[in-house]
């Protein structure tokens, strides 16, 4: 299998151990079969043979590789995984985690002034916008009505400096929902408890009750939290670091 030069910018050894890792998961390598040698690997990505030691070592850490000793390093069968991130998928989750903390504070603000500042015509798109993230949810989808929902929530607040605040972190809040919701999507229970989560916020503005929007609002966020924390590191090599990759950036 042959690669691409790793490229200035991210660090070279996630660079590698990210390409290492999609040719394990494309079936390039499979269980059992030995992976080319230190030195050919620095030599194809064009990197110090520092960076492959770096790169084997985060595959090694999810649990993709192993070495032996006189042999080379190998691949592993799936379900070997220790329960340690490596470098690259901590990151990540910290990011997603740090950005969901800066949306607890937000949302449960705007939730609470929603419940109370809300008009039938503002009550309507907030139950829109909730019956779009259900039905999007159903296939496979949802990250811009997720957004979108929030959004209403924010505008029915009736603060435009809340709003606006909103609208400058749209890329990082965009990004932090497709992280989310990329784990969700896999799991119907998962998406179910979602949901629900939205529900209770909807159903305390609708019943003007600022408290317990706050406070579902705040469920949310701390839930959301817990799962993306669940989320193990095969979901992190699929598709999670890709996606966080604008929050780490950011």
């Amino acid at each position: 299998m042959m690669f691409q030069q790793a490229q200035t910018g991210a660090r070279l050894s996630e660079q590698v151990a990210e390409a290492l890792a999609g040719g394990i998961r494309d079936g390039a390598w499979t269980p059992g079969c030995k992976l080319p040698t230190e030195a050919q690997l620095a030599q194809q990505f064009k990197v110090s043979r520092t960076v492959v030691r770096e790169a084997m070592s985060q595959l090694k850490s999810l649990g993709l590789v192993e070495s032996r000793q006189g042999y080379g390093v190998l691949v592993l069968a799936p379900g070997r995984a220790p329960l340690n991130f490596g470098a690259t998928e901590a990151h990540s989750v910290s990011a997603v985690v740090q950005m969901a903390e800066v949306r607890r504070g937000l949302e449960a603000e705007a939730a609470g002034l929603a419940a109370l500042r809300r008009d039938p015509a503002a009550l309507k798109a907030i139950r829109a916008a909730q019956a779009a993230v259900e039905a999007a949810g159903r296939s496979g989808g949802g990250v811009d009505e997720d957004v979108a929902l929030h959004r209403c929530i924010a505008q029915a607040a009736g603060n435009p400096f809340l709003l606006e605040t909103i609208d400058y972190l749209a890329a990082h809040l965009r990004g932090a929902v497709a992280v989310s919701r990329a784990f969700e999507s896999h799991d119907p229970a998962m998406l179910a408890e979602v949901n629900a989560e939205h529900a209770a916020i909807v159903d305390a503005i609708a019943a003007g009750d600022a408290e317990a929007a706050r406070q579902a609002a705040t469920r949310h966020m701390d839930q959301a939290i817990r799962r993306i924390q669940a989320a193990g590191p095969e979901f992190w090599l699929a598709e999670g670091y890709s996606l966080a990759q604008a929050l780490e950036r950011g």
